[in-house]
């Protein structure tokens, strides 16, 4: 072996040794000159100049609009998110920590749940120290959520499944017979420290009609596995943090609605006046009084503070014609669409410069061409 050769491999095992030594979202920009990926685009944002895998995810995501467009959907939802705050979510493989970024994606995560789905209701369940604390229950307000979560974040001892699990189940079997019912749970952790028997209550779920989706932070277990498989759930593993936004916004949409509970009900509802302004009421919601804002319910004139949600007091579902309307967007989704080159069509400058839904120009900033022009397949 000459000098040359020598001088080869020990630059390869330093190498090597330098790539041991660094976490994995260190070593993919230890060799890359990242921001030289990156271009202006027409509107001044910053875009990466491989468009790639933004194009292969938007072909994915079409491909599941049109296979779920003919599926019936839960449209009222009833959803537990079950955050792993043990000692695990201190581990700083995602920075700055796996619990910060968790909680960055559960806000994001909720903004976006409420958006695609007004009439349905969130409520978080931490876990820590072995124990399952029921952190809000159901409601409908996303700030009142994230308020709460951002108050109590903090890592300490060991997580139980099991007891998160216990606790949901026992929270949603109170709901009506007409809602989806649903738990999410991001787990760290690489093992649950449970008092009993988990596939007990994991048989438990799946009888009171609950979906468990998982999606993990370090690697695969197959307790996770198994939970899901037994109630109908997704089980992912994120690899970073890009990925765990897209695993988790996958769950803003409605989930297929279950067979035995597909069969047309009607369901009562109440559509509440909004409340004149100046006028001092007490809050049924707060037990509080306050001056102007709100809204009455119809049946008992109680006065409450947002929509939707439920009455206090007589128990009617109140809600609003915009959230009937945002919600049946989801039964008759619009037919997924294809790129089309310009120079594809005929009568490309009769084409309309604006959009007809939000009426926004459709040209590119400085030129007469359109930004991207889809045309809806034919089914």
């Amino acid at each position: 072996m000459n000098n040359e050769e020598k001088r080869f491999n020990q630059e390869e095992e330093d190498e090597e040794e330098n790539g041991r030594g660094r976490e994995a979202w260190e070593r993919t920009y230890a060799d890359e000159r990242s921001w030289e990926s990156l271009q202006e685009d027409e509107s001044g944002l910053l875009r990466p100049i491989d468009n790639t895998t933004l194009s292969h995810a938007q072909y994915r995501r079409r491909l599941r609009t049109a296979t779920a467009a003919r599926i019936q959907k839960g449209l009222i939802r009833y959803l537990y998110i079950i955050i792993d705050f043990s000692r695990a979510a201190a581990e700083m493989d995602y920075k700055p920590s796996r619990m910060v970024v968790v909680a960055r994606q559960v806000e994001a995560f909720i903004r976006e749940f409420f958006d695609q789905n007004p009439l349905s209701q969130i409520g978080l369940v931490i876990l820590k120290d072995g124990v399952a604390h029921c952190l809000t229950d159901l409601g409908g307000s996303p700030e009142a959520h994230i308020k709460a979560l951002m108050g109590k974040l903090g890592t300490s001892g060991d997580a139980s499944l099991q007891n998160g699990l216990d606790l949901v189940c026992d929270l949603l079997n109170q709901i009506p017979s007409y809602g989806h019912r649903e738990a999410l749970i991001l787990y760290s952790a690489l093992s649950t420290c449970d008092p009993g028997d988990i596939l007990e209550t994991i048989q438990k779920c799946k009888a009171s009609k609950i979906r468990c989706s998982v999606i993990g932070l370090s690697a695969e277990l197959y307790i996770c596995k198994h939970l899901c498989q037994e109630t109908g759930g997704m089980y992912f593993v994120a690899l970073d943090e890009p990925h765990l936004k897209e695993l988790v916004l996958e769950h803003a949409p409605p989930p297929p609605a279950i067979a035995e509970f597909a069969v047309a009900n009607l369901i009562k509802m109440g559509f509440p006046q909004r409340t004149a302004e100046g006028v001092i009421s007490i809050c049924s919601c707060h037990k509080e009084a306050k001056v102007g804002g709100g809204y009455t319910c119809p049946r008992c004139k109680a006065r409450i503070c947002e929509l939707p949600t439920e009455c206090c007091i007589c128990g009617l579902t109140l809600v609003s014609s915009p959230h009937l309307a945002r919600s049946y967007h989801h039964l008759f989704p619009i037919r997924p669409f294809d790129d089309v080159s310009p120079s594809a069509l005929k009568d490309f400058h009769k084409l309309p410069k604006n959009c007809f839904g939000c009426q926004l120009s459709l040209l590119n900033p400085g030129k007469s061409t359109l930004k991207l022009i889809f045309k809806i397949e034919t089914i």
